[in-house]
């Protein structure tokens, strides 16, 4: 696919946040997702409210009939809806299925941005040290700009999430950043 010339859009991810939470490390994840949960909330809208797309990229859970409304009310369902209500997808949010860590491996997600002529993603969600920087990565060699606000990421191992940051600033060329700072127009930082 080539890029498109000219300015590019943005679009805001969203990894992982329709989550049940009751996996492996919940616990030391729980705390952090309850930090970001209301910066993403805010980002959500300020993309909304720019005309940005909005996709959320999830984990199925190795639930392959599942689709995402199936997603979205089992979390709904579960002790922790609390984390999923503020920031549940609406009718005009966009919803890529993935199956491991990065939203682009074995996605339509890479197509999906193409066809939107979005060059630059901001990455938000969980987990920083995992999902979150092999996305990085994946965009990065896609010739994708990428933001991710350090304040909308959620970890599971804080000094591990310290340095995937650090990692994909200085590896990847990712504009680490405030979600305050974040901008929502056409090739903005």
């Amino acid at each position: 696919m080539e890029r498109r010339a000219g300015p590019t859009r943005p679009a805001l991810i969203v990894v992982d946040m329709i989550n049940t939470y009751d996996h492996e490390d919940s616990e030391l994840l729980v705390p952090s997702a309850e930090r970001v949960v209301p910066v993403i909330a805010e980002l959500i809208g300020r993309a909304r409210e720019a005309d940005v797309p909005v996709v959320y990229a999830n984990d199925n859970f190795g639930r392959w009939r599942s689709h995402h409304g199936e997603l979205v009310d089992t979390a709904l369902a579960r002790p922790h809806a609390d984390l999923i209500e503020p920031i549940r997808p609406d009718d005009e949010s966009l919803f890529v299925v993935k199956a491991r860590h990065s939203v682009f491996y074995e996605t339509p997600l890479s197509y999906l941005l193409w066809s939107l002529g979005v060059g630059h993603v901001v990455l938000t969600g969980q987990v920083t040290e995992q999902c979150v920087l092999y996305s990085a990565l994946d965009a990065h060699i896609r010739h994708l700009e990428v933001t991710v606000p350090r304040d909308a990421v959620a970890s599971i191992h804080p000094h591990l999430a310290s340095a995937a940051l650090e990692m994909m600033e200085r590896n990847m060329g990712a504009r680490i950043t405030a979600a305050k700072e974040t901008d929502f127009t056409p090739n903005g930082h």
